[in-house]
């Protein structure tokens, strides 16, 4: 049976947090045990080759989306990935960055800056397009914000709107949950509620390789 949930297509606000005791989160970690297939794409990899879902089919995928021009929030949700690179080995899991700026992230801007991050070429995918095809695939297949409408505001702002949110994709390409990509400073307990949708992310991947 399929499982439908609300999807909200606003980012999350960049921010940190500590506390110094351990509370429950205000809310449980944010759309799990969904089925939205992906469906077909054909990108560009920062190595200069194309990428379908082909090339991920068999393999749990974690997606994310950024820009490398972004001084905001793009580096906190690309330093999670990096973490989750370091915590998950299992070579059946990859990992998927999409640009929202297809203007100005060619292969040679992606390159560089997932060699910022350490991204392993094997296993973390740096994908770019047309600014049509990106958008039209956040939005009706990963049900994400791309940022705002091109010429709405200035280009950079616009983007910066784009979905925060981590995307988990079971092997045959179906999206089965998203959590947050960083802390959310407007929860007093932002830590705590970034640490347990990770834990909870890394339990899902681990159920999904296991299916």
């Amino acid at each position: 049976m399929s499982r439908v949930l609300p999807l909200l297509l606003v980012p999350f606000l960049a921010g940190c947090g500590s506390t110094t005791s351990r509370v429950e989160p205000t809310q449980p970690a944010p759309l799990s045990d969904l089925e939205y297939p992906v469906g077909s794409f054909s990108l560009t990899e920062r190595d200069g080759r194309t990428v379908t879902e082909k090339d991920l089919a068999g393999k749990v995928w974690i997606a994310s989306f950024v820009f490398t021009r972004c001084m905001g929030n793009c580096p906190a949700v690309t330093a999670s990935v990096r973490e989750l690179q370091s915590k998950i080995a299992n070579p059946d899991v990859m990992f998927v960055t999409f640009s929202v700026d297809a203007e100005h992230d060619n292969p040679g801007e992606l390159k560089k800056y997932a060699d910022r991050y350490q991204a392993e070429a094997k296993r973390w995918l740096f994908l770019t397009g047309d600014e049509k095809t990106i958008r039209k695939l956040l939005q009706e297949r990963f049900k994400q914000s791309a940022g705002d409408e091109p010429g709405a505001v200035p280009q950079l702002d616009a983007l910066a709107s784009h979905s925060t949110r981590l995307v988990v994709v079971d092997k045959k390409g179906v999206i089965r949950a998203m959590y947050d990509g960083m802390r959310n400073a407007n929860f007093p307990d932002s830590e705590d509620r970034f640490a347990d949708g990770m834990k909870r992310l890394q339990e899902k991947v681990k159920q999904l390789v296991e299916e």
